[in-house]
């Protein structure tokens, strides 16, 4: 109590919003007092985690070695992208390379959120394309080597955007019993705009329903048993039930009223009947003259028998369903018994994505101050983007404008040789 009274009294000449780790926007001996205190419950929820990527960074993170020993271990750099409101209160974790992994993680004490709305919420900004690879995090239970952290690290939820070529989407994978759940359909995708941050928050709740905004649009709200296949199906079809041998599954059949015509003709080229042997033809020379063939002028095309309405139809057949004997419900498919790390495995064709203010609470309280961060520094970014556009734009319409002048020039240049030329 008096180390916490000690960092107040350093810290009231300044407002600030405790969190639980090291944070850019604190005060030296409060941000010290955080890290000390760890996990700390400072209202009616708890954070969990957070990171704003401030003074001493390094040492709360893990680089991966995973693949180190092949080289292709991409590095982290810190920075705030071409565009920015402070430079320094706005940089993030880079990745720094172009065709690389990239793996780095950080612990946090142990967690369930049994009983509790679990929200993991970050900032993701491409300075470039970066045509194949990811921008999500994966959060899971407690690692004992983080550097090992990578592609066959067990995790509990993987979350944010994913595109290959034009193959785009928000991954949002769910762990249960050991097997990694894709959902059924595919989340939007948003990352689009280089220099510019999103910002990702995911809400997983008590009564297994999920929603996902992408700065702060809601592009998902739904329920973890319908979306995504954790539990067996309720029923499957009896296998025992067979389709009766006089089961009609066709709509529609030929009408075996309808007949070709006689006088149809298919043939589509017939021989030229008029054509003739030319006299100067040699049989042992030229070989056996044959007439040419035409288009026959009859021709009808090919003929189809009418379809008529099936009246033996009985629709689609399918096996009646029964009880799975399999299925077992579960009316905790959102508790996760432990949540101990949270980090970035990522391979990326081009490098250079920032991530930025990442916080895992279950106070929304807590997840809309970070979202106010991310709204100042995207309402910045949006204006300095508009800007370049515009200047781009610009110096393109001036471009082709003066190509335009040169190309009239030529033309009158043209005109006037060929009028010197006349005169001559």
């Amino acid at each position: 109590q008096a180390v916490w009274a000690e960092a107040q009294e350093n810290s009231a000449r300044r407002p600030v919003r405790f969190r639980n780790s090291a944070s850019k926007s604190y005060p030296l001996a409060m941000r010290r007092t955080l890290v000390a205190l760890g996990s700390l419950s400072l209202a009616s929820g708890k954070i969990h985690f957070s990171e704003t990527f401030g003074e001493g960074w390094e040492s709360r993170w893990t680089t991966s070695k995973w693949k180190e020993s092949e080289g292709t271990a991409g590095k982290w750099v810190s920075a705030a992208g071409k565009w920015f409101a402070d430079e320094k209160e706005d940089k993030g974790i880079q990745t720094g390379e172009d065709s690389k992994f990239f793996g780095i993680a950080a612990a946090f004490d142990s967690f369930s959120n049994k009983g509790k709305d679990l929200i993991v919420q970050y900032q993701a900004k491409y300075e470039k394309d970066v045509e194949c690879g990811g921008g999500y995090l994966k959060i899971g239970p407690k690692m004992d080597d983080l550097s090992a952290f990578g592609d066959p690290t067990p995790y509990n939820i993987m979350f944010g955007p994913d595109k290959c070529g034009y193959t785009k989407r928000t991954h949002l994978i769910f762990t249960y019993k050991g097997k990694n759940i894709l959902k059924k359909s595919d989340l939007a995708y948003k990352q689009e705009g280089e220099g510019t941050s999103h910002l990702y928050r995911l809400t997983l709740k008590p009564d297994n329903t999920v929603k996902v905004e992408i700065d702060e649009e809601e592009i998902y709200s739904g329920a973890m048993k319908d979306d995504w296949e954790l539990l067996k199906p309720k029923e499957i079809n009896d296998p025992d039930d067979k389709k009766p041998s006089d089961w009609a599954d066709d709509s529609m059949m030929d009408d075996p009223e309808d007949k070709k015509p006689g006088d149809w003709v298919e043939e589509k080229r017939i021989v030229d009947s008029s054509a003739k042997k030319p006299d100067d033809w040699d049989d042992e020379e030229d070989g056996e003259w044959e007439a040419p063939m035409i288009d026959n002028p009859d021709y009808k095309g090919d003929w189809n028998v009418k379809r008529i309405s099936n009246p033996a139809y009985k629709g689609i057949w399918e096996p009646k369903k029964i009880p799975n004997p399999e299925y077992v419900d579960d009316a905790e498919v959102y508790k996760f018994d432990d949540f101990g790390f949270i980090g970035f495995d990522l391979w990326q064709v081009k490098g250079g994505t920032i991530f930025d203010n990442v916080i895992v609470t279950d106070d929304k309280a807590e997840a809309d101050a970070f979202a106010k961060t991310w709204k100042a520094l995207s309402k910045v970014e949006t204006e300095k983007k508009k800007e370049e556009d515009d200047a781009k734009a610009k110096e393109a319409a001036e471009a082709s404008a003066s190509k335009a002048g040169d190309d009239d020039a030529d033309d009158d240049d043209e005109e006037e040789d060929k009028k010197d030329s006349e005169e001559m």
